[in-house]
């Protein structure tokens, strides 16, 4: 870092700028005010921007009483002017990194973040990517567009950085300060400005000696999940052939205090990091002439599971003699997880979209996501309204699948109110009324 650079550090108002006041964006803002930081939120979205200045937080993860007390005491502020990102020491970037069709990498958001940065770019400022990203994203791509927008130079006149993101919706325990912080750099410069910042919010944070290497860091952790989930899924598939119960394997099985950690099965994967972060390794691998059979084998498991699951409610119907066609089918939770109002890349509209397809009337009941908007994960459901469960709403249903176990739904009420229930998430009362099949 030259000199010069350094010099204009004092002329900055702000420690530290959010770009992406989303779900990763909106807790680091917070996390970094909470912290004593001068903390600047920025989003191209007014509404976004307004509700959050006035204390009112659109997660269910961040109170709004923590948004207001950062807000009241002039740690946290809000903008949609890119403009006011040259006055903040550093930016860091979380913006969405989607698949294509093709189940490949778009970093468009990426970019363009990029080339809104670059001419507010100072000489001395820090920019950190957090987004899930295949190895070289930073060090090439974003590196470029900030070079080229700015004229001035990485790891010279400014640094660069990447930190993965380790948001967990819905766990309490996930808190900015408490979680280690992977940290990488494209210099050594870049990397100590890198750490020397996210220790001002963070009590432990791990460097590593590239960008490169904390972009595979991210992948590695989610592609890890990914494949075990896929591992438990086809276990399921097997055992459930055999009679035996997957949920009754993984209790005992996980009593052994080594060599085993528990995942458990579903209707496949959703979120945004664990169904899209291993197509980022796949995609790039191709690069190097490297064959990631394992990744895509798991791939096709999971994005196999909601087919299962609707093959179970087929089966199941045709015993009775009826036909998916023209039944009316209940969904339980259209959530990527339990207990939040996170519905991205939920494998729940799979199974309603099959369910669709084959000709049953579906509804769906998520006590977290009420309505489903058109711009979360149910694209094609948008506007559709969770109904109550009750005698009267239950009446007149073939048949539930329990897709997300969601805490405070009373799953005994439901089997006791209809008369087949497909279980996949191993939640309703064995002593049931209801015909009930895992799935």
């Amino acid at each position: 870092m030259t000199t010069a650079a350094t010099t204009h550090r004092t002329a900055f108002h702000y420690d530290v700028a959010v770009l992406g006041l989303g779900y990763v964006g909106i807790p680091l803002a917070v996390g970094f005010a909470e912290a004593g930081c001068r903390t600047l939120g920025f989003d191209v979205d007014p509404k976004r921007v307004a509700e959050l200045h006035s204390g009112i937080s659109p997660l269910t993860t961040v109170p709004s009483q923590r948004i207001a007390s950062v807000v009241t005491r002039e740690l946290l502020f809000f903008t949609t002017d890119k403009a006011d990102l040259s006055r903040s020491e550093a930016i860091i970037i979380c913006v969405p990194t989607p698949l294509r069709t093709h189940l490949d990498p778009d970093i468009g958001f990426i970019l363009d973040a990029g080339r809104e940065i670059a001419p507010y770019l100072r000489p001395g400022m820090l920019v950190s990517l957090e987004s899930s990203t295949y190895p070289g994203t930073t060090r090439q791509d974003l590196c470029k567009v900030l070079e080229e927008g700015s004229g001035l130079k990485a790891g010279v006149d400014f640094c660069l950085s990447f930190s993965p993101e380790r948001e967990d919706p819905g766990n309490p325990k996930s808190q900015l300060s408490d979680m280690p912080k992977v940290v990488g750099g494209i210099t050594p410069e870049c990397l100590k400005r890198a750490v020397a910042l996210y220790s001002k919010a963070v009590k432990r944070v791990i460097p590593v000696s590239s960008c490169d290497t904390a972009e595979a860091v991210k992948l590695t952790e989610n592609i890890f999940r990914f494949i075990n989930i896929a591992l438990v899924n086809e276990l399921k598939r097997i055992y459930t052939a055999m009679g035996i119960d997957i949920w009754e394997v993984i209790d005992a099985a996980k009593t052994k205090p080594f060599g085993f950690m528990p995942f458990y099965p579903g209707v496949g994967v959703g979120g945004h990091c664990i169904p899209i972060d291993p197509y980022y390794l796949t995609w790039k691998a191709r690069e190097y002439n490297v064959d990631t059979r394992f990744i895509q084998l798991a791939g096709q498991i999971n994005r196999g599971m909601p087919y299962y699951a609707v093959s179970r409610l087929v089966d199941a119907l045709n015993t009775e003699g009826k036909s998916v066609q023209g039944s009316h089918i209940l969904i339980l939770g259209v959530a990527y997880k339990p207990d939040i109002p996170d519905d991205r890349e939920s494998p729940s509209y799979e199974v309603m979209d099959l369910l669709r397809d084959k000709g049953a009337v579906v509804d769906y009941h998520d006590p977290n996501i009420p309505v489903i908007t058109a711009h979360g994960g149910g694209r094609e459901w948008g506007d559709k309204t969770s109904i109550a469960l009750n005698a009267e709403t239950l009446r007149g249903i073939d048949a539930a699948i329990v897709c997300t176990a969601h805490r405070g739904v009373d799953y005994g009420f439901l089997a006791d109110h209809l008369p087949l229930v497909i279980d996949a998430c191993n939640v309703v009362p064995k002593d049931a009324k209801a015909r009930v099949i895992p799935a």
